[in-house]
């Protein structure tokens, strides 16, 4: 966030004690530090393997020689300070409840009724500071039937429906590279709670409790499929609804080279910029918002031609025709090529 026009960051001395572990929590706390906040990471002790797992995520030889967590642990915990206390004591469920007193935010991400258990819950915390806005990050949330279930991010995101839905039209699915489940429905929802307690806190005086369940958020948010769901009374066919390979203008294509290509060109007016870019005018009024029903065969077809032109040349080849051409069509880069990209450099 930039911080021109602004005196300060919009969390400047706000302190929050992270309880957090592993990638939601701790991304989500990295975040609050990066709008300006006073963060605090609370481990247990290490002789007791109360460390937070991504310490050791990756570590390599030269790190651990080096006494030095693991990569993914220091760029999760970055601006933060660290600290250790033994909650299970009565010592460190003290010194815990003297920092909640004079902090803002609280984070953790322990199974539902953990905290209860060491009489750091949400009721005891709160009649200590009333202004405290408690969040916890699980699964399944604080209540329910599936509450103290275990689970990951692949979990969370098979039970909200949206696995079913990354798959190919031959029902072939996909465990993506970036975790859905932990980072929108988690990190995300969990900042968003939050902001959304602190300000309510500021102008009541009361904190809240915010409940984070992953797959529930992740349910929340899965809003198209949902819709379609709702209007036609079945689920959308993985691979061949609007967004999802079943339209011709927005999908991946391959190229010559064995690269890719993203068309999102939705809208008419970029697809037609598209049909005149590759020298296909004819199919500019082949498009789903003039009638080509979208998953018939009619559709799957011009895809399947579409794919064709695209295949017969190479990445490089697109990306100079399209370069200004306004029609949403884009490389698909890798990792090493995003992070030298002007986009994002």
């Amino acid at each position: 966030m930039s911080e021109a026009g602004a005196d300060a960051p919009p969390l400047r001395g706000i302190k929050v004690l992270d309880l957090t572990r592993l990638l939601p929590g701790p991304l989500a706390t990295r975040h609050l530090a990066e709008l300006g906040a006073e963060v605090l990471k609370i481990e247990g002790p290490s002789d007791q393997g109360q460390d937070d797992g991504a310490r050791f995520m990756g570590q390599t030889a030269a790190e651990r020689r080096a006494g030095e967590p693991a990569l993914i642990f220091r760029e999760l915990n970055r601006a933060k300070q660290l600290t250790r206390l033994d909650l299970r004591t009565p010592g460190g469920a003290a010194a815990l409840r003297d920092l909640a007193r004079a902090s803002d935010v609280l984070v953790d991400g322990f199974r539902p009724g953990v905290m209860d258990k060491l009489g750091l819950g949400w009721q005891a915390l709160s009649a200590l500071n009333p202004k405290l806005v408690m969040c916890a990050i699980s699964g399944y949330g604080q209540r329910g039937a599936w509450a103290h279930r275990a689970g990951h991010d692949i979990n969370y995101i098979a039970m909200a429906g949206v696995l079913e839905q990354i798959a190919t039209p031959a029902g072939e699915l996909a465990v993506p590279n970036f975790q859905i489940g932990d980072l929108m429905g988690g990190t995300q929802a969990a900042v968003a709670g939050i902001l959304a307690g602190l300000l309510g806190a500021q102008r009541g005086g009361r904190g809240r409790f915010v409940d984070i369940s992953m797959a529930r958020e992740v349910l929340r948010h899965h809003v198209l499929a949902t819709c379609a769901l709702k209007a036609s009374g079945s689920t959308p066919v993985a691979g061949c609804d609007l967004l999802s390979g079943g339209a011709p203008c927005y999908g991946v294509y391959g190229t010559a080279d064995g690269r890719h290509l993203a068309v999102g060109a939705l809208e008419l007016k970029f697809w037609q910029a598209l049909c005149g870019a590759i020298d296909r005018p004819e199919w500019a009024k082949s498009h789903w918002s003039l009638g080509l029903a979208v998953g018939s065969p009619a559709s799957m077809a011009l895809r399947a031609e579409l794919g064709a032109v695209f295949g017969a040349q190479s990445l490089g080849h697109w990306v100079t025709r399209f370069d200004a051409v306004d029609a949403c069509v884009t490389p698909v880069l890798r990792l090493e090529e995003t992070l030298s990209h002007p986009v994002f450099r």
